[in-house]
């Protein structure tokens, strides 16, 4: 089975903004992945993931992390998106999450993913998270809290199909 990527949408901030989000996102494909490289405009801040406009508690997330020369994780249940990454103006913060079954609409929907960031001590982090809605995905929103995102950071959502 060959699995392909396709490019759904690229977006390259001119300026700085408070979020980004990408709406009307085809049902075409059987996954989507999301690649950013991101800077914010203030101290090290997280990022949430938000689907589908959904800011209730309805998502979850574990977290493992390490920089070399400690390790740690953590959960969270009841959150109003899932944190997906942590971003600081020092370094840039590289990110890919992929997001299984987005338009299925009988299940919860899952996300696994990974980031590190220059700015948060080297940091490398792994991540599940879940939305606990059986809503097919259409939107997805990035939101850092309490700054923006810098100009320059970009954010691509590519499709996948298995043919």
């Amino acid at each position: 089975m060959a699995i392909t990527y396709e490019p759904i949408s690229t977006q390259t901030l001119g300026t700085a903004a408070a979020s980004v989000t990408f709406s009307s996102i085809s049902q075409n494909f059987t996954d989507l992945h999301l690649v950013t490289q991101m800077q914010t405009t203030g101290s090290l801040q997280r990022i949430d993931l938000r689907f589908n406009s959904d800011s209730g508690s309805n998502y979850s997330v574990t977290r493992i992390y390490g920089s070399g020369s400690a390790t740690s994780s953590d959960r969270f249940t009841g959150a109003s998106g899932i944190d997906i990454a942590y971003v600081a103006t020092s370094g840039w913060c590289i990110a890919n999450h992929s997001i299984m079954n987005y338009a299925n609409t009988t299940t919860y929907k899952s996300i696994v993913g990974r980031w590190n960031s220059e700015g948060n001590s080297g940091y490398t982090t792994g991540l599940v998270g879940l939305w606990r809605s059986t809503a097919a995905i259409t939107s997805i929103a990035l939101i850092p809290f309490g700054v923006n995102f810098a100009s320059g950071s970009t954010f691509t959502l590519y499709g996948i199909k298995a043919a």
